[in-house]
């Protein structure tokens, strides 16, 4: 599975505004921010990068006055990693991810009361993008900070064959939602499951979790694919019928 989610990622990225090359690596670049987790690389499955293939990687970041920064499942490419920490490159983080097929996807099951029944909705208008891109921002510890920017490319999530989907407050806001790129090489990365503090623990996360995989399903993706954050959040994609899947890297070049 996991040449898979890595040539998942090596497509995903040739989809970014100005993606690029560098020897056996691609580069998803996207001029309209400078955020490292937009602005990164991955390397092409079974890739051997040379010395001066890292250093021509490092540089395409460096022009652009942005961090060096990786992100790939290192058993699709043994030569990777190695090549990199020569580099000096530095861990950032080492994630599970977890898989979910139409064979496992548990949806949960609709509340007896229909005032607790979690409905999930797609954007539809400016406003609702925006809502989601700010209730995200709040529920990941504002990691960004909501914009028009950020609120297009959920747009463009959704436009491109992706999907959003989010559960709506009480206020007509965002209480919680995520997003999942469109297919390629027959899986789907499903990324950004966040809930407002305040509306933790009623299914949330669960229920868009499961709508999104369900409807990536429908659009032709064999698998679905996510990260999780820690012991409770896997929990939350288990029930919803994710299952253990490998490993992925996240390095970074200080230097």
């Amino acid at each position: 599975m996991h040449t898979d989610v890595q040539s998942f990622a090596v497509a995903h990225l040739l989809r970014r505004p100005a993606a690029c090359r560098v020897g056996g690596f691609v580069v998803g670049f996207d001029p309209a921010t400078t955020s490292p987790y937009v602005n990164y690389a991955t390397a092409v499955p079974g890739a051997e990068p040379t010395d001066a293939d890292v250093a021509d990687l490092i540089a395409a970041f460096r022009t652009r006055g942005l961090l060096p920064r990786l992100e790939f499942a290192p058993d699709a490419a043994p030569a990777v990693e190695p090549a990199l920490r020569r580099a000096g490159f530095t861990t950032e983080a080492v994630h599970e991810y977890l898989v979910c097929t139409p064979a496992t996807l548990t949806v949960p099951g609709a509340a007896p009361e229909p005032e607790a029944r979690v409905r999930v909705e797609a954007p539809v208008t400016d406003e609702d993008y925006l809502a989601i891109d700010t209730a995200l921002s709040e529920a990941f510890g504002g990691e960004w900070a909501p914009s028009p920017e950020g609120a297009a490319r959920l747009r463009r999530t959704e436009e491109g064959g992706g999907a959003v989907r989010f559960v709506r407050a009480e206020d007509g806001s965002c209480a919680g939602g995520a997003l999942c790129s469109a297919p390629a090489e027959g899986t789907a990365e499903l990324a950004g499951v966040g809930t407002l503090p305040g509306h933790r623990g009623r299914g949330i996360a669960a229920a868009v979790t499961a709508t999104l995989a369900e409807t990536l399903f429908t659009r032709g993706a064999r698998t679905v694919w996510l990260e999780y954050s820690g012991a409770g959040s896997r929990r939350v994609y288990e029930r919803v019928g994710f299952r253990p899947g490998g490993t992925r890297v996240y390095l970074r070049h200080e230097g």
